[in-house]
């Protein structure tokens, strides 16, 4: 008779692991026949049960460390090139609640830059003219303002807001594949090396991808209770859109998940009619889109409740096809504007830069080849057996659409841009990776647990080996962040964030000797004390001394830049991104 029980029980536990909400490896019900134990006996088992405090204890020293390692990093790196525009949209919004600056990117993300900025309370002058990047360095460097100080403050809540993400990553890859599993994924995300570059810095990569990862984790929960979640999954959907633009793929493929929860819901139920189900699908995928669009416009008018529209750069026309859509968006004027903004932008032939080789356009395979480059191995391994088990497994099976389908169709739309500036367009790839690396530990393998230890041991001592150069991480494969420059540019490597760091290294080591600077970045050297001769502006035969060059002009250094790089011997690097040579 124990023995049926038991049996009983572990087929109810198999039926209900990869449900969202259902207890993986729960006890058995209450049997109201049974004698009640002896106190005394009650005591022993208590005693004898496991204890729950190490799960919370893990998950705070993850997230702990993670937001440890996003603070310290925070504090040393100088402005990154997009920072400066982000902070003074941000401060514009505080002071002046307008949609001027950084209309191509919409506000929700400079709105939760804005939370800092507010306590930092710097000086702004509203009247200031300029190109926006002009304005975020006026804002910074030339307002009687601590860039430093200032600059913290705007990455705080970025920080916590990916901290608050990897909650999330615990609680969908718990609810697929079980406690065990929601740890390893944390493990992962907390030690992603991109995911900690860029959730340490003011910008809006990380806020949108999980943003989008929160919504698939909402629209999965909804397989049980549709009408709960559904709106909240619509939220947060419309949170990443009016985050950045690239989210907008993301739109039909969340409302399509929503009509496979409703359906599966009604199923459960026992309410299984065609007609019925078709309707319900529809007013499900209905309320995720509606939502999310209330929640773009609310964002707008959060703003500006007048939804005034002074884009202080000028607003390509545009037409065909791409206008035709562009006008048809549900979303505020503004937010169209931003749309042709971008549209623009990727009519200009960027310069891009892959293993070794400069190039004018984009690459169709550039991000998958920058995501093997940048993804830790562990985490590639791990993710790749636990998206090929979610598909293979029955009962893991149900997950495989809401963990495959939304970063799928996400990085091919960001695959066909013209911007092959970095993975961060992907961040979302580890964060959805992490999750359903997670569906290793369901499968029913002896050696399984102990493989997926030992690789995420080995991401975590990858990403503690590269700390705190976040941003110029590639793994053991590649050669390590010190070699990353060699293969991928731009914010895979350098943006712009070791400036400070190169003053300190000047001053130690090259103090008194005349500097050549090319620094490609938003920060003001002379405010960092270095002072410095632009070596591309005299004849070759002047340029003596030391001359410093960021990693991402290195690698496309052409003319007399790059001669003479050839001419000169590389004596120091800086945090992996800016190389010193002796001349």
């Amino acid at each position: 008779m124990a023995r049926e029980q038991r049996s009983a029980l572990a087929a109810e536990t198999a039926e209900t692991a990869g449900v969202p909400g259902a207890p993986i490896g729960g006890s058995a019900p209450p049997d109201p026949g049974r004698a009640k134990a002896p106190a005394g006996a009650r005591l022993r088992a208590a005693l004898r049960r496991p204890r729950r405090w190490p799960v919370p204890l893990l998950v705070a020293l993850l997230l702990g460390q993670s937001a440890v390692a996003m603070v310290t990093t925070a504090v040393q790196q100088t402005p990154t090139i997009d920072e400066p525009v982000y902070v003074a949209a941000a401060t514009d919004y505080l002071h002046e609640h307008r949609l001027l600056l950084n209309p191509e990117h919409p506000p929700l993300g400079k709105l939760v830059v804005m939370a800092g900025v507010a306590v930092a309370d710097p000086h702004y002058d509203p009247s200031y003219t300029g190109t926006q990047g002009q304005v975020g360095r006026h804002l910074l460097y030339e307002s009687g303002n601590d860039p430093g100080r200032l600059l913290l403050w705007a990455r705080l809540p970025v920080i916590a807001l990916t901290v608050l993400f990897g909650l999330v990553v615990l609680a969908f890859a718990r609810e697929v594949a079980g406690p065990a599993g929601g740890l390893a994924a944390l493990a992962l995300y907390a030690f992603s090396p991109d995911v900690i570059a860029h959730g340490a810095l003011a910008t809006l990569d990380v806020p949108a991808a999980g943003f989008v990862l929160t919504s698939a984790w909402l629209v999965w929960r909804a397989r049980r209770r549709p009408w709960r979640y559904l709106p909240l999954a619509g939220a947060a959907l419309g949170a990443a859109v009016a985050t950045k633009m690239s989210a907008l793929p993301a739109i039909p493929v969340l409302m399509l998940l929503a009509a496979v929860s409703v359906r599966h819901a009604r199923r459960a139920a026992g309410r299984a009619g065609r007609r019925g189900t078709v309707a319900a699908g529809v007013a499900g995928a209905a309320v995720v889109a509606v939502t999310a669009v209330a929640v773009v416009w609310a964002v707008y008018l959060a703003v500006d409740p007048r939804l005034r529209l002074a884009p202080a750069e000028s607003v390509p026309a545009l037409h065909g096809l791409r206008g035709r859509l562009a006008g048809l968006l549900p979303f505020p004027e503004a937010y169209r504007v931003g749309v042709r903004m971008q549209f623009g932008l990727e009519d200009q032939p960027w310069q891009g830069f892959l293993f070794g080789r400069r190039y004018t356009g984009s690459l169709w395979y550039y991000l998958p080849a920058a995501l093997l480059v940048k993804t830790p191995l562990g985490l590639l391994a791990l993710g790749a057996a636990g998206s090929a088990a979610v598909v293979a497994v029955r009962r893991l099976r149900p997950a495989a659409p809401y963990l495959l389908l939304p970063p799928a169709v996400l990085l091919a739309a960001a695959m066909t841009g013209s911007r092959d500036f970095g993975t961060r367009y992907a961040v979302f790839v580890p964060m959805f990776l992490a999750v359903a690396a997670a569906c290793v530990l369901a499968v029913r393998w002896r050696w399984g647990p102990l493989l997926t230890g030992a690789l995420v041991a080995f991401v975590a001592v990858s990403s503690l080996r590269t700390y705190p150069s976040y941003l110029p991480y590639s793994n053991e494969a590649f050669g390590g962040p010190e070699r990353t420059r060699l293969r991928l540019h731009d914010s895979n490597v350098d943006w712009g964030q070791d400036l400070g760091r190169l003053a300190d290294r000047l001053a130690e080591r090259y103090r008194g000797e005349r500097i050549w600077l090319v620094y490609k970045g938003s920060g003001v050297p002379a405010y960092y004390g270095i002072h410095a001769g632009d070596p591309r502006r005299v004849p070759p035969s002047e340029v003596r001394g030391v001359l410093v060059v960021s990693g991402s002009s290195v690698a496309k250094a052409r003319g007399g830049l790059a001669e003479l790089i050839d001419s000169s011997r590389l004596v120091d690097e800086v945090g992996h991104s800016i190389m010193i040579f002796r001349r």
